[in-house]
C-alpha cells in the first residue's frame, strides 16, 4: 500500500509502498477514503514535542484524521465487520483502564495516538490498522460522507470536546476563539450551533470572513485594536464566559486568558511551538483575583462521538463547509510546509491515495 512516511524533520515526506497491516485479534483494518491534514501533523513533521518527551520518531506514517470503510477484522472483534463505514479517532484507548471505563479514553495512560507513535502507524496511507476496534472505532452515519467525516477528525471533535464537554458552553454564553485555522473555525461553528455568541480573533482577513460565515457575531483583527483582551471585553460586557486558544503561541494564550469575565474559563487547545517549548507564562495573580479557570482539552473520547453526530444532525451545521481543498497523497508535504507561514485556510483533506 502507498503511505507517506516521515524521513527527516521538516523535509519532504517519502511516498513508499509498505506491506498492508495485518489486524490482530482485537483490531480492524480500515480502507482510508479521506484523511485531514492537521496542524498537529505539522508539529510532528517539524519534530516538535521533544521538550515533553513527545517527539514523533522518524519513519512514522503520519495522518490522524481518517474516515473510510472496514475491510477486515480480527477474530475477537464483535461490533464491526467488513463493509462498515467508520471514523477513526486519533486518541486510541486500551478500553479497560479506569479512564476508559469512565468515558475518558482520550487520556488513557496505556493508549496511543494514531499517526504519532510507532505502534500506531497513521492514515496518510491506503490502509490503517485500528487497535482494540470494539472500543476505539466509531460507526459513521449514512448521511456523513468520508470527506466531511475527515473534517470532523482531530480538529472538529477536539473543538466539540473543549467547548461542550470540558467548558459546558450552551445557549446565551459568550465565547471568544483566538486563532481561526481548522480547529478555531470548528470552534466557531460549534459554539454558534449551541447558541453562544462568538467573537473570532485572527490576523487573517480570509480566516475571519470564514468565521463570520460560520456564525461569529464579531470579528477582531489584532493589529486594528490597541489590545485584544480589552477589545474582546468591551464587545462582551466585561468578558466572555469561555475563551479558547486554538493556536498555541504565547500571545494567543495570554490574550485568551485575559478575555474572560470574572469566574470565566479559558480552554487550551492549541499546542505550543519551538518558541514556547511547552511553557507559557500566565497572569496567575490576575487569574486568582478573578477566579479564572484554565482547562486543557485533547481530542475526544471515542465513546462520545454519538453526541457530536447528534448535534450535527439536529442543527444542520455542515462540517464539510470547513473543507477548502482536496489533496492527493503526494501533496501533503507541500501543504505541511505551507503551515510554516500559516498559509493554509480552513481544513484540507487527502482524498486520493
Amino acid at each position: 500500500m502507498r503511505a507517506a512516511v516521515l524521513r527527516e524533520y521538516g523535509e519532504e515526506l517519502a511516498i513508499r509502498d509498505l506491506p498492508e497491516p495485518e489486524p490482530g485479534p482485537d483490531d480492524a483494518l480500515v480502507r482510508v477514503d479521506a484523511c485531514g491534514v492537521c496542524r498537529s501533523d505539522w508539529h510532528a513533521w517539524k519534530g516538535h514535542g521533544e521538550w515533553a518527551d513527545d517527539q514523533v520518531p522518524r519513519g512514522q506514517v503520519l495522518g490522524h484524521e481518517p474516515a473510510g470503510e472496514v475491510v477486515a477484522v480480527g477474530d475477537a472483534v464483535d461490533r464491526f465487520a467488513p463493509g462498515d463505514r467508520v471514523v477513526v479517532p486519533f486518541s486510541l484507548g486500551d478500553g479497560t483502564c479506569p479512564h476508559c471505563r469512565r468515558g475518558h479514553g482520550n487520556v488513557c495512560a496505556d493508549g496511543s495516538a494514531l499517526g504519532f507513535e510507532p505502534d500506531a502507524p497513521g492514515a496518510f496511507a491506503e490502509r490503517v490498522a485500528v487497535p482494540r476496534a470494539d472500543y476505539n472505532l466509531v460507526e459513521r452515519p449514512a448521511w456523513l460522507p468520508a470527506r466531511d467525516a475527515a473534517a470532523l477528525g482531530c480538529r472538529y471533535m477536539t473543538a466539540y470536546h473543549a467547548l461542550v464537554e470540558r467548558a459546558g458552553v450552551g445557549g446565551g454564553d459568550r465565547v471568544a476563539v483566538h486563532g481561526c485555522g481548522g480547529v478555531g473555525l470548528s470552534a466557531v461553528q460549534i459554539a454558534a450551533a449551541v447558541g453562544a455568541r462568538v467573537v473570532a480573533v485572527d490576523v487573517d482577513a480570509d480566516a475571519l470572513s470564514r468565521a463570520d460565515a460560520l456564525g461569529a457575531a464579531e470579528t477582531v483583527v489584532p493589529e486594528d485594536v490597541d489590545a485584544v483582551p480589552e477589545h474582546v471585553r468591551s464587545l462582551t460586557d466585561g468578558g466572555v464566559d469561555v475563551s479558547v486558544d486554538a493556536l498555541g503561541i504565547a500571545e494567543t494564550c495570554r490574550n485568551s486568558v485575559r478575555s474572560v469575565r470574572p469566574r470565566g474559563t479559558h480552554v487550551q487547545v492549541g499546542l505550543t511551538t519551538e518558541a514556547e517549548r511547552g511553557e507559557v507564562s500566565l497572569p496567575t495573580d490576575w487569574m486568582t483575583r478573578w477566579e479564572v479557570s484554565f482547562l486543557g482539552a485533547r481530542g475526544m473520547p471515542p465513546t462520545n462521538y454519538a453526541d457530536l453526530f447528534a448535534l450535527v444532525e439536529a442543527t444542520g451545521i455542515d462540517p464539510g463547509a470547513l473543507v477548502t481543498r482536496e489533496l492527493e497523497l503526494a501533496e501533503v508535504s507541500d501543504r505541511l510546509a505551507a503551515m510554516d507561514d500559516y498559509d493554509v485556510r480552513g481544513v484540507e483533506v487527502v482524498t486520493e491515495f
